[in-house]
Order: C-alpha cells, then structure tokens, then sequence
C-alpha cells in the first residue's frame, strides 16, 4: 500500500506533499524528528489529508499532480478545510 498524504507546518503555514510505503503516523513522526532535510527548516507539522493506493504509479502520479498549479488548489481547499 502506498500513501500520499499532505502536511501543514504549525510554525509557518507552509504544506508539504510526499509520498510513503510506510504507515502515515510513521511517516510524520519522521518529519517532525527532523529526518527530512526540507521538512526539517519548518518542523513540527500537522497530517491534514493522505490518499491510499494499491500501485506505487498511481501514488507517484497523484503526488506529482498535487505539486502541479492546478493540484495547488486542490491543496488550497483541503488547508482551507483544514483551519474550519
């Protein structure tokens, strides 16, 4: 199983978008240790939203259009979300 899941930065706002084989919970006790060198700068995060997939693909296709302009939106209205 694969996971793409967003995260939302306390300290500054800012949203991450990644990718995982590994549980979700894991995954941001990770970030929030510091583990990752860009998430590292913003630490500690919030899990606001994740996405499971059966194909690494389908995971890796949905991620890349999570960062497109378009996807930017998407995130947008699930931070917005989010803060209600």
């Amino acid at each position: 199983m694969y996971f793409v899941y967003l995260l939302r930065s306390v300290l500054t706002g800012k949203t991450y978008v990644g990718v995982t084989n590994k549980d979700v919970n894991f995954r941001l006790k990770e970030h929030n240790q510091g583990k990752n060198n860009w998430t590292s700068k913003y630490k500690p995060f919030h899990l606001i939203y994740y996405e499971s997939f059966y194909c690494e693909k389908d995971a890796l296709h949905r991620e890349l259009f999570l960062k497109s302009g378009v996807g930017n939106k998407v995130i947008r209205a699930l931070v917005k979300e989010f803060d209600s």
